[in-house]
């Protein structure tokens, strides 16, 4: 049975009309790190330039900006410091698109940039503008080449060397499949230098993880492992997205079915996109402390949250920024948008609406965060 799921989720990727294929800085470099590997960059590229071909949709999520820019800039390694790392990416990304653009020219096809910061994913007008500019890129005939906007952003550098990024990305366009390119051939039980570690061939459930060691902080021009990748298979099954992992060198044979890398099934059950957004695009400001009645009504009951149930608030956030919802115990329960600032939130704790509006007027007479705009974790 796990043999047919497999085979089912593999062509399904395969079959995808609107893809998107992620490929990590360490697939795309020199043994050294400091320049672009031009034969790898090229070898991919034949492969979604022949897909583009039988008139399927491609979205390339692209890592190496910053590795790209370690050789020009006479580094030996790759830079620790924010600002160097900017400094790298600002350099090399020129590299990187001209090198895209020269590669899929010579079949005919053009290419578009888009960076994305953090912001682009957690607010959600930008997120929405995001899926408009991408979605008409694909109807125009346009190959999108995605990365992270790491020559002016702090946070997303740190966001798993585009692993999320690009599975935000394959929900933001509605992708029937996501490909992870990176320089592991699997997904293995156990590090796979290590003598027995075998391939895990398909992952059905998170439960299929429980007897998995999963560790590493990615290559020396990296900055993700495989745990991000885990986690980004997470998100686009969220979305009823299956993901697909393997290397460069495989990716062929990997489309055109074949039983390489390792096949996430997505969630049997899927949420709303808005929910999905609140969920996995967006990066909390702050946090709610619960007491266990408001846990029990919004984890069990589904209820909005009222200011009579929070007992603390930590962070600095602004009406309608996305908030953690926590436990007594401070474990995350769930997130949403809040209706009220931090600022403004310690003096209405444990006490009800009524009251509130009674002593302050009928605006306060309204929910810290709607259950339209909460989703439990």
């Amino acid at each position: 049975m796990s043999d047919d799921l497999a085979a089912r989720l593999r062509e399904a990727v395969g079959d995808a009309q609107r893809l998107v294929v992620k490929v990590g800085s360490s697939s795309l470099t020199s043994a050294d790190g400091g320049h672009l590997d031009e034969v790898a960059l090229r070898a991919l590229v034949d492969v979604l330039a022949a897909r583009r071909g039988e008139g399927r949709q491609v979205v390339l999520v692209s890592s190496g900006a910053i590795a790209a820019g370690i050789g020009p800039l006479g580094l030996a390694t790759r830079p620790s410091d924010l600002a160097t790392q900017q400094a790298a990416a600002s350099v090399g990304q020129g590299a990187l698109v001209a090198a895209y653009q020269a590669a899929f020219g010579a079949y005919g096809l053009t290419v578009g940039q888009v960076l994305l910061t953090a912001d682009d994913t957690t607010r959600r007008s930008h997120y929405t503008n995001a899926r408009r500019t991408l979605d008409r890129l694909l109807e125009l005939g346009i190959v999108p080449i995605v990365n992270e906007n790491d020559t002016v952003a702090t946070q997303e550098i740190r966001f798993g060397d585009n692993d999320r990024l690009a599975a935000l990305v394959a929900d933001l366009v509605a992708a029937q499949g996501l490909v992870l390119l990176t320089d592991v051939d699997a997904l293995y039980d156990g590090p796979p230098s290590r003598g027995g570690s075998r391939r895990v061939p398909l992952v059905a459930t998170t439960d299929d993880l429980d007897a998995v060691t999963i560790g590493g902080t990615g290559s020396s021009v990296g900055s993700g492992g495989m745990v991000t990748k885990v986690e980004a298979a997470g998100i686009a099954g969220a979305a009823g997205i299956p993901t697909l992992l393997t290397r460069l060198v495989d990716v062929s044979r990997a489309l055109a079915g074949a039983d390489v890398g390792t096949v996430f099934a997505p969630a049997a059950a899927t949420r709303a996109s808005r929910k999905r957004w609140l969920a996995h695009a967006t990066t909390s400001r702050g946090s709610l402390i619960l007491d266990e009645g408001a846990v029990a009504a919004v984890t069990e009951r589904r209820k909005s949250l009222l200011a009579a149930g929070i007992t603390a608030v930590t962070g600095s956030f602004a009406a309608g920024d996305p908030v953690d919802v926590c436990g007594p115990d401070g474990q995350v329960i769930a997130r949403g948008l809040v209706t009220y600032a931090s600022g403004e939130l310690p003096r209405l704790l444990g006490r009800s609406t009524h009251d509130l509006a009674a002593e302050l007027g009928k605006a306060y007479e309204r929910e810290v965060i709607h259950r339209d705009d909460l989703v439990v974790l």
